[in-house]
């Protein structure tokens, strides 16, 4: 078994590496004068287990190319099977037409992993899970909700919870979750009226009284969290947390959160925390490492990854 890293996520990649207790192997990703991305590797391959980690998290572009260029010289390496482990699959958010003349990107990205030559994926819970089907390979989506359940019960004990999904499109996710922990489940609709009006958020639930936490796969600027957060506050929660795997928080999202009525706001760390987020009291940062390894462990073996969600 031999583990690889680009540029994306090395602190991730070292922990991962720690857990299997299997060194990284030697690998320089590095830039030409214009910006081209040279890969060499410095370790035989030949009929090796690789696995590449990288998060296609800001700069989106830049890092899917050092995906795709250390799978290719893999390949050409002769590497037995290559296994790509995206903690974040960027894209991801393009997983249909949404209008005419729209682009279906998520598909391409998942034709650019299989055409670079890669054997497999293994990715964390996706936006969507129909992307799994843009792949012609075997395609594990792990679940962050194992590590999300362990961390509510020792921040919360035996308050009185209530789960909430942000928004319609995330209710099975919460619900899955809220099983896992005995919580009832609400949901906040939002909605806009007319363009240039705010939303309305519609609490359907009774979250008087409740420490309500919500639950998301991406937090990107973080305005839906941090209204949610307000009128689930209006509606006369106690307190409002939120679990979301993946952290992107582009623009003013740390600021805003900071200034909101959030409790705290838990991200794993498959895209990298930059120092602001870990500076924060808003925020807090949830090891992932375990679950990916572990999931890497058995892909190796031959063994069940279901069955660590059992």
């Amino acid at each position: 078994m031999k583990i690889l890293a680009g540029n994306s996520n090395l602190p991730l990649a070292t922990a991962i590496s720690d857990y299997l207790d299997v060194p990284l192997a030697k690998c320089e990703v590095r830039r030409f004068a214009d910006n081209e991305v040279f890969v060499e590797i410095h370790e035989n391959m030949r009929g090796e287990d690789a696995f590449i980690i990288q998060s296609t998290s800001y700069p989106a572009n830049d890092h899917l190319m050092e995906l795709l260029i250390i799978i290719d010289a893999l390949r050409r390496a002769s590497a037995r099977r290559i296994t790509a482990v995206l903690p974040y699959f960027g894209y991801a958010r393009q997983d249909r037409k949404p209008g005419p003349r729209t682009p279906i990107s998520a598909k391409l990205v998942a034709n650019l992993i299989e055409a670079a030559g890669a054997d497999r994926v293994l990715t964390l819970d996706l936006h969507a899970g129909q992307i799994q089907g843009f792949f012609d390979i075997p395609t594990d989506n792990l679940f962050a909700a194992p590590v999300f359940v362990d961390d509510i019960k020792q921040r919360f004990g035996k308050k009185e919870l209530m789960l909430v999904s942000p928004d319609v499109g995330g209710v099975v996710r919460t619900r899955a979750l809220g099983n896992r922990i005995g919580a009832d489940l609400a949901i906040v609709d939002k909605r806009r009226e007319k363009a240039g009006v705010s939303e309305v958020m519609n609490i359907i639930g009774d979250v008087d009284g409740r420490h309500c936490v919500m639950v998301d796969d991406i937090v990107d600027s973080a305005g839906t969290l941090c209204n949610a957060a307000g009128a689930l506050i209006d509606a006369g929660a106690k307190s409002v947390s939120a679990y979301v795997t993946h952290g992107v928080l582009s623009g003013q999202a740390i600021e805003r959160v900071n200034n909101s009525q959030l409790e705290k706001l838990l991200i794993t760390d498959t895209i990298q925390p930059t120092e602001e987020i870990l500076g924060s009291d808003k925020f807090d940062v949830i090891k992932i490492s375990d679950l990916i390894g572990e999931a890497m462990r058995r892909t190796s073996y031959e063994h069940s990854v279901s069955s660590l969600f059992d």
